[in-house]
């Protein structure tokens, strides 16, 4: 074995073990469905901010988006980074977090899908979002192994990509289903040190092997395969940037995994502080991931034949083995950070919203529990299965799922969840047109992308659907617009117990000095 094996090997021992122990020591916060689902509702704003953060950035933005969009827009892929800190982060906490904390514990809500439920009265509606998304989270969370494949090959010669994908799967769904929410918590918060350190090394050394900052711009500018559009403010295509910012940030709006963070969290204090951790969080994570990959062309990477998915393990091939091990570990943090917050909303999502409702007889604790742990392991096993055979068989059709499935579940919930929280007069029939229209669109994005329908003569329509990308923005702003103009034509179907609903929004609440120096 070779000394980067060794020293790569040891850290992910050390890693898995410590993430084992947290799960195995997390266990009397999952004795009931409120510990397990949401951590009883008591999470403090670093827990919180980190399991925001860790959820939001994988190894999809690691490997695959800054390799690609670093090679596309250069230096000004770190807007996109940028964006997701101020409006992914800052301006979610800032719209969503207090209010969803207010209204989800009124309505007695543990997952999107059950707010959709009590917030609009409707038992189809909840029930048509939890299938939503459960269908749509299994190709997403697949798409978080690929990003290990590369670098796995480049760390470990040798080891089948199968086996990483096995045990990651199977050392996550562990802890997760021993230590429910608490346990995903804090291993996010360790998991996001982990990735603060080791973004930051992994930039300061790509940077001093190429000379520093100002002569790494500079051949970026000037070098063979760079020029000076890649060192530019807004980089080659300022349009296609514009709706990636736009899809990588608002995007967090709509996705149960990162709204359900909102549910959790403790109290007023450690909304305002979250917000603030959250934010630094993604400035230095998701903008230091987007500045790497802005200096992609500096290496020899053959785009064409390899990949996006080649130029970050390609850039990082010539560092220490410490550096690897710590990138290795980097990847696995972030990958497995947002696999367990993928699993445990899609197993508490069929559990809560699907299968408990099909039971004339309220179920046990217990028994929903057992069910919950079961839906995770199917869970697991799927994505795990989908990954595999999409990357020994390149199937077209799963690669374009997993393209799709953020799209179609942010077009689906933004609207219908962000307008649930302020807008009283929203109704029932225009939460079902946005959810029909976000996953229409969606699924005409795949026929499209795997060759089965041709609009190559449509030039509007083309424009849509050039790429996942495209579509999935027209998706979530098409929402934003659709929601209040059907919501106006279709009253007769707004919920008769709105005002009440809303009413959490104006009780009285009396505190101690303490906490409070107002009148």
């Amino acid at each position: 074995m070779t000394a980067t094996m060794i020293i790569t090997l040891c850290m992910i021992v050390c890693f898995f073990a410590l993430m084992i122990y947290i799960g195995i020591r997390s266990r009397k916060h999952a004795s009931d469905i409120n510990g397990f689902v949401l951590g009883s509702r008591s999470v403090g704003p670093w827990l919180s901010a980190f399991a925001f953060g860790t959820s939001y950035f994988s190894a999809v933005i690691f490997v695959g988006y800054a390799g690609q969009f670093g090679w596309n827009f250069g230096l000004a892929s770190t807007w996109i980074g940028l964006g997701n800190a101020f409006i992914g982060s800052l301006l979610a906490w800032s719209v969503l977090g207090r209010r969803t904390r207010i209204m989800t514990q009124h309505l007695s809500s543990k997952t999107m899908p059950d707010f959709f439920g009590a917030r609009f009265e409707s038992k189809g509606l909840k029930i048509a979002a939890s299938v939503i998304t459960f269908v749509f989270l299994i190709p997403y969370t697949a798409s978080l192994y690929n990003g290990l494949s590369r670098l796995f090959s480049m760390a470990f010669d040798g080891i089948d990509y199968s086996v990483c994908v096995i045990v990651m799967a199977v050392l996550t769904g562990i802890y997760v289903i021993v230590g429910g929410y608490m346990a995903t918590a804090i291993n996010d918060f360790i998991q996001g040190i982990i990735m603060l350190v080791g973004i930051v090394a992994v930039i300061l050394a790509v940077l001093r092997d190429n000379g520093g900052l100002a002569a790494a711009t500079e051949e970026l500018a000037t070098g063979e395969n760079g020029g000076w559009e890649y060192a530019s403010f807004l980089g080659a295509d300022p349009v296609f940037l514009l709706f990636v910012v736009i899809l990588t940030s608002l995007g967090t709006w709509g996705l149960p995994q990162m709204v359900g963070k909102f549910y959790a969290i403790k109290n007023e204090e450690s909304i305002k502080m979250g917000t603030v951790i959250s934010t630094l969080f993604a400035i230095v994570v998701a903008g230091g991931c987007y500045f790497l990959g802005g200096f992609g062309r500096l290496y020899e990477v053959d785009v064409a034949s390899e990949g996006y998915d080649a130029i970050i393990p390609r850039m990082l091939s010539g560092l220490s083995p410490v550096l690897i091990g710590i990138v290795i570990v980097l990847v696995l943090s972030a990958s497995m950070s947002t696999l367990s917050s993928l699993v445990l909303t899609s197993g508490s999502t069929v559990t809560l919203d699907f299968i408990a409702p099909m039971f004339k007889r309220e179920l046990g604790e217990k028994t929903k529990m057992t069910i919950m742990r079961l839906f995770i392991v199917a869970f697991i096993v799927v994505s795990s299965v989908i990954a595999i055979v999409q990357a020994s068989s390149k199937n077209l059709f799963i690669a374009q799922m997993m393209g799709v499935s953020w799209g179609a579940l942010a077009g689906a919930f933004l609207a219908p969840f962000l307008y649930g929280l302020y807008y009283k007069k929203t109704t029932k029939a225009a939460v079902l047109t946005c959810f029909v229209y976000g996953v229409g669109l969606e699924i005409f994005q795949l026929f499209v992308s795997v060759g089965w329908v041709d609009i190559s003569e449509v030039p509007v329509i083309n424009f849509i659907f050039t790429n996942s990308l495209y579509s999935g923005v027209f998706a979530m702003v098409g929402g934003l617009i659709i929601l209040p103009v059907v919501s106006l034509l279709t009253q007769k179907t707004c919920p008769r117990e709105v005002e009440k609903m809303f009413s959490c929004y104006s009780l009285t609440k009396t505190v101690e000095i303490t906490d409070s120096l107002g009148k």
